[in-house]
């Protein structure tokens, strides 16, 4: 386990380090008082006599003692967390990197709720096994083991006397953990099945409400927080017996010292100062080495831990060279492209050219592979077979870097994240100076809604951009693609939540900036790309036929199948008195 972990502690290991060396000295300053003590009691039972002075000096010795242990297991554990936190920050920004670097699909798979536990709960739980575990857990056990080979050199007897309850507390911590380990895998499966249904009863609550579903989404939500609760409670069950045999028994070393050890001071086989000695000795024993077991008790947890970040982290990345672009154009070709969703096959060896300059429209019904192909492009996911390439150059041959700043990519459902407005475009080109993300807001027809707002492009876009009405998200968008002015543009349905009024400026804004470029796009709404260069009809993850419109309204009776349905849709009204 440590060794997992080490690879992210960097430079920071010699604060681990010295953690742990001043938590050794401090707990051995924690022990001393026990040996003071015994100077003052040993004289007593052999009827000595000792001054004031000689107390006090032992006295103020043990004062000293506690202040020192103080003051240097504080100090390790400041060195501790230096090197905990450090080493967390290593942790998550690995596990950022990594996750960027996944297909969308297996982050999807994985759930909000399950990767949010993993970036904060989970590693946070870390720091317990690098603040405390380590550096305490070694100071614990090395001082108690110093103490007691020591009791075996005054009396080997007494030392075996010792570690008969440390024995049956290891066999009870032992046993917890056993015990503990064959429902972990219930207790986090149940813990992450929790996130997720809350994170989307949160999310979905409108839709509850409009619907009138608040019983049955409650009763859900319900069942997975009572199954979480049953599961722990189970999980704890299971421990809690072994866990108050040790818990009880490991603070009590002199348990059978003290009866066997008097009959052997009676029996005259031990000196009294010695036995006292040895007592004094036990006192300081118990204490530390229930601490170190505690901390072991964490061990399984925090394991489990990890071998969750790991396989969190063990997904193939996304295939991808480490070359720039080197197409000698910006055709995009798809050659005989495979691929499915959980070992279902939706694409199914589609061929597809899209030539510079000119815009290319993939239309279907819902679920033929339209945004599917059009995710492949900009690296989503890979295929399972085939090839993309821009200009002759496979796409995983290049960086995704390279790629990214080929392709700009305007969905249907863009996030904006709560900042302004002017950063949110601005996400486009980070170099574009201010005149120039204005100009993009322009010709994205923000002009309208912007001054709507006292602070203009300043203004907070809110949670999720909660600001901004759908059509007015999307045009957000639409200016970061204008302002990357990247040479390959895919338009999945970019003007799905547009008005009539606004989809004809927007229509115009796009026809602007996608002069010269290859131009993909994906559209329900037929009339919007009536005039594309090419057309291709999509269905059940294959190309059916591909033309101009008017040649597919007369050769493809698919292609004229949507068409109807799509001029059907736009003259649809509500007729006088419907619903009265």
């Amino acid at each position: 386990m440590f060794k997992k972990v080490a690879p992210y502690i960097g430079e920071y290991k010699k604060y681990t380090v010295a953690a742990v060396i001043l938590m050794v000295l401090g707990i051995v300053a924690n022990v001393l008082p026990y040996f003071f003590m015994y100077q003052i009691i040993a004289p007593l039972t052999r009827k000595e006599t000792i001054t004031a002075s000689f107390i006090l000096i032992r006295v103020a010795a043990i004062a000293g003692c506690e202040i020192l242990y103080a003051v240097l297991y504080t100090q390790g554990l400041v060195y501790s967390h230096i090197s905990a936190y450090s080493t967390l920050k290593n942790l998550r920004v690995s596990l950022q990197n990594k996750l960027e670097k996944q297909p969308l699909g297996n982050i999807r798979e994985l759930g909000t709720g399950r990767i949010k536990k993993v970036f904060s709960d989970d590693i946070d739980q870390i720091e317990l096994l690098l603040a405390h575990a380590i550096p305490e857990g070694i100071a614990n056990i090395l001082i108690p083991s110093l103490i007691v080979i020591l009791m075996f050199v005054m009396d080997w007897r007494l030392g075996l006397l010792s570690l008969v309850p440390m024995v049956v507390g290891g066999f009870a911590m032992s046993m917890m953990m056993k015990a503990g380990m064959s429902k972990m895998n219930d207790y986090y499966m149940a813990g992450s099945k929790m996130n997720n249904t809350i994170i989307e009863y949160v999310n979905g609550m409108e839709v509850v409400k409009v619907f009138n579903k608040d019983g049955d989404s409650y009763k859900r939500f319900g069942e997975v927080v009572r199954d979480y609760r049953d599961f722990t409670l189970d999980w704890y069950r299971v421990c809690w017996p072994w866990m108050a045999i040790y818990t009880s028994v490991l603070p009590c070393l002199v348990l059978l010292m003290l009866p066997f050890g008097s009959m052997m001071v009676m029996g005259g086989t031990i000196p009294l100062s010695r036995f006292i000695l040895v007592m004094c000795m036990s006192f300081a024993v118990g204490p530390s080495v229930l601490k170190a077991l505690l901390f072991a008790g964490k061990f399984p947890q925090l394991s489990y831990k990890i071998s969750e970040l790991e396989k969190l982290m063990s997904h193939p990345p996304l295939q991808e060279g480490k070359s720039g672009f080197t197409g000698k154009n910006y055709d995009v070709e798809f050659k005989a492209v495979h691929f499915g969703y959980d070992e279902k096959e939706v694409l199914h060896g589609v061929s597809l050219e899209l030539k510079q300059g000119c815009t290319t429209a993939l239309v279907g019904e819902s679920g033929s592979g339209k945004s599917t192909l059009a995710r492949l492009l900009v690296h989503y996911y890979d295929r399972n077979a085939g090839a993309i390439t821009i200009g002759g150059q496979d796409i995983t041959d290049m960086s995704l870097e390279a790629l990214n700043d080929q392709v700009a990519y305007v969905s249907q459902e863009q996030f904006l994240f709560n900042t302004s407005l002017y950063e949110n475009i601005l996400i486009g080109n980070p170099k574009a100076t201010k005149e120039q993300v204005l100009d993009a807001a322009h010709r994205a027809q923000c002009d309208e809604f912007l001054s709507r707002f006292p602070e203009g492009i300043e203004t907070m876009a809110g949670d999720s951009g909660k600001q901004l009405s759908g059509g007015e998200r999307q045009r957000i968008s639409l200016a970061r693609a204008i302002l990357k002015n990247a040479p390959i543009i895919v338009l999945d349905e970019a003007t799905a939540f547009m008005d009539p009024e606004n989809e004809e400026k927007m229509n115009a804004a796009i026809d602007e900036i996608v002069k010269d470029k290859t131009v993909l796009v994906i559209a329900h709404r037929l009339s919007t790309i009536k005039n594309a260069d090419t057309i291709c009809v999509m269905k059940e993850g294959n190309c059916i036929a591909s033309g101009a419109h008017d040649t597919l309204i007369d050769t493809c009776p698919e292609y004229k199948k949507l068409w109807e349905a799509s001029v059907s849709a736009s003259t649809w009204r509500i007729k006088e008195g419907q619903g009265s």
